[in-house]
């Protein structure tokens, strides 16, 4: 997972018009590049001989919303996802509203070096997993490791809203063994990014979390009344 800090000024047209930017210093508004390599994932309740194993990118930016019954929910806002199989691509956009697509994602191992690259989205990150003594990425706005991990994701819900009815598709994740770890970025070109031409967007942290159960629980839709 990393996480880029951006002037919040720049991120606000991303988000529909019921959500917040979930901001530091109100200042700072976050976009995150996760990078996931899920195992036998299925419907929930289906057993695992119709699990899946798929590579998955995701983008998105933290945000926060105010349900009908005044709680204020941090979570994220899906810009984009990318799969390695098509597969995934049919399947998550039935079942969700992450607009997936197919790209063509491979990793290399080097020792402590890993790589993860597409040549079709252009997108390629160097990652060194044997650095121990790792330092906040140059320019990044917090102030230690743990300030960072409050914006490591995933948080606990997802969003979707459609503008035409005003309604809130809300999705809760459960997790376990959250335990983020900080990994050093040798390196990063990732085109959706620039896509969005946000201008001064910096690597803010950087996390890699391993052997995380996980699933969804049922979506709830209520009426925004903004």
């Amino acid at each position: 997972m990393l996480t880029f800090s951006v002037a919040k000024e720049e991120l606000q047209h991303l988000i529909p018009e019921c959500l917040q930017l979930d901001t530091l210093n109100d200042k700072y508004a976050f976009v995150a590049v996760a990078m996931v390599q899920t195992k036998n994932l299925r419907p929930k309740g289906f057993p695992k001989i119709f699990g899946n194993d798929f590579f998955l990118i995701g983008y998105r930016v933290f945000v926060r919303y105010i349900n009908n019954a005044g709680k204020r929910l941090r979570g994220l806002y899906i810009l984009k996802s990318e799969t390695d199989k098509k597969k995934m691509e049919f399947l998550g956009n039935i079942f969700t509203h992450y607009n997936y697509s197919t790209a063509d994602i491979s990793q290399s191992n080097d020792g402590d070096f890993t790589t993860i690259k597409s040549i079709k989205s252009n997108f390629e990150i160097d990652i060194d997993f044997g650095d121990k003594e790792i330092a906040l990425p140059e320019n990044s706005p917090f102030t230690d490791w743990k300030e960072a991990r409050k914006f490591a994701g995933p948080l606990p819900f997802t969003f979707t809203y459609r503008p035409e009815t005003k309604k809130v598709l809300i999705i809760e994740g459960v997790r376990q063994n959250w335990e983020p770890k900080p990994i050093k970025i040798i390196n990063y070109d990732i085109e959706f990014l620039k896509s969005l031409n946000i201008k001064n967007i910096q690597l803010a942290n950087a996390f890699a979390i391993h052997h995380i159960p996980y699933y969804w629980k049922k979506g709830k839709i209520e009426k925004w009344k903004g």
